[in-house]
């Protein structure tokens, strides 16, 4: 039972990506700014897809951080350094299929707080 639950989760999820992720696309000058959440950690990449070239990569295990609503804005104020020493001050915001709730809607909120617009 319990993993048929999550069969179903995992592709209404997979759905949510492939709908969202058709409609938005990262150049060089305005970045696709993706994540990813697993149990554990948290994160994050901008993305030129034009070249398809990560361009900024922030990792919350190799920073020691969890995935949870503290860690993730930590992840986003090193997310917001790295940006802004590649002088990216503007984004695309893909949730990677993720309900905007929880660590995700954390981590868009500290960007947003760290001068990232999107």
């Amino acid at each position: 039972m319990l993993k048929s639950i999550q069969k179903r989760k995992n592709k209404l999820r997979a759905q949510r990506k492939a709908r969202v992720r058709g409609k938005i696309f990262g150049t060089d000058t305005l970045p696709r700014l993706s994540v990813f959440k697993s149990n554990k950690y948290f994160y994050a990449q901008a993305i030129n897809d034009t070249t398809g070239v990560t361009l900024v990569a922030v990792d919350g295990r190799k920073l020691g951080l969890k995935s949870n609503q503290e860690d993730v804005k930590k992840v986003a104020a090193e997310m917001a350094k790295n940006l802004a020493s590649k002088n990216i001050n503007n984004v695309v915001f893909d949730r990677n299929g993720y309900l905007y709730h929880g660590v995700v809607a954390s981590f868009a909120d500290a960007l947003r707080e760290a001068g990232i617009k999107f």
